[in-house]
């Protein structure tokens, strides 16, 4: 886009982590059907069979054998995985985050009903005896409110389907005086995405058999898993944008925290292939090499600084994003390296 706010040719590349992304959910969708089926079998030798699965207003109104309590909300979840497998499938281009806010509300809501059912009916002899429904109904829906929408957040920053990259390797770029260019590049590890879903699944697996008052909760179990999942989390996905106020890199499904450097602290760019081995390993790494951000090994672009350190992300299309970063250093009036 010129300063007139006339539209030209942009330079785009984006490549959603799918792969990361249908493992993670898959690892979701596996765990919340195992604790939607495990929390009434485990308790089973502490509630009434049937028990109460149905309030009015505050009191038990209907009831399940303990087998359909733990079968129905299984059953309703497979719907509601299968819905967002379709709407991925058909509709991501004009939902995008749509599935991943499904799953993410769906899962919250059912193992938060199933433990808050569970830990009515505990230590009841009848099911007309079961423990009334408050507050927990209200924790509840907000949580499942807050899941569906960082969901949808962050499949909306990260949905739609893959998009053809342009050529690596381009020449360097010519900006014309008044003209605006935008390059934006994106890249994921499964692997880091997957172990982030699974520790999350064991801190939830702590906290709901907790709540529902199978067990007590441990602290020194609970805690770790959460910070490693953040952790992982944060450092499976990197989002990298050039535009003319320099190099701004995000991370995590929220692009936060982000780097910033302006032309003007910037001496040179360059493409430069890495492997993790050289990193020292998979994620945020400092050492001889300066900062790297690994997520997959190959071309990386990398940034020195007028203080003489190097950043490096694993982004596609490095090279395109290099030769503009070296171009905007020029107009600054800095030395292109």
């Amino acid at each position: 886009m010129t300063d007139d706010g006339t539209t030209k040719e942009a330079t785009t590349a984006e490549r959603p982590a799918a792969r990361g992304a249908l493992w993670a959910a898959t690892a979701w969708s596996v765990g919340v059907l195992a604790l939607l089926i495990a929390l009434p079998l485990v308790a089973r030798h502490r509630l009434p069979d049937p028990l109460a699965t149905h309030w009015g207003g505050r009191e038990p109104n209907g009831s399940m054998s303990l087998t359909a309590a733990a079968l129905f909300p299984a059953a309703f979840w497979a719907v509601l995985v299968l819905t967002s497998v379709a709407v991925r499938r058909y509709w991501a281009d004009r939902s995008p985050g749509a599935a991943a806010a499904t799953l993410a509300a769906g899962g919250v809501l059912l193992t938060g009903a199933q433990t808050s059912i569970v830990h009515a009916n505990l230590d009841r002899a009848r099911w007309q005896d079961a423990a009334p429904m408050g507050v927990e109904v209200v924790l509840i829906l907000l949580a499942t409110g807050l899941a569906g929408l960082l969901a949808l957040l962050a499949g909306r920053r990260f949905g739609g389907r893959p998009e053809r990259l342009p050529a690596a390797g381009a020449d360097p770029l010519e900006m014309p005086a008044g003209e605006r260019f935008v390059w934006l590049s994106r890249a994921a590890n499964p692997w880091l995405q997957l172990a982030a879903a699974v520790f999350a699944l064991v801190t939830v697996a702590g906290v709901l058999a907790a709540a529902s008052g199978v067990a007590e909760l441990d602290w020194a179990l609970v805690v770790p898993f959460a910070v490693v999942s953040l952790a992982c989390l944060a450092c499976s996905s990197v989002r990298a944008r050039v535009t003319a106020g320099g190099l701004t890199v995000g991370f995590g499904p929220f692009g936060r925290p982000v780097r910033h450097w302006s032309p003007a602290e910037l001496e040179s760019a360059r493409a430069e292939q890495r492997t993790a081995a050289q990193a020292g390993g998979w994620g945020y790494r400092m050492n001889r090499l300066g900062t790297t951000v690994m997520l997959r090994g190959g071309v990386c672009l990398v940034v020195r600084t007028r203080q003489g350190s190097d950043f490096a992300v694993s982004v596609d299309d490095a090279e395109r994003g290099a030769a503009l970063l070296n171009a905007l250093i020029a107009r600054a009036g800095q030395p292109a390296g």
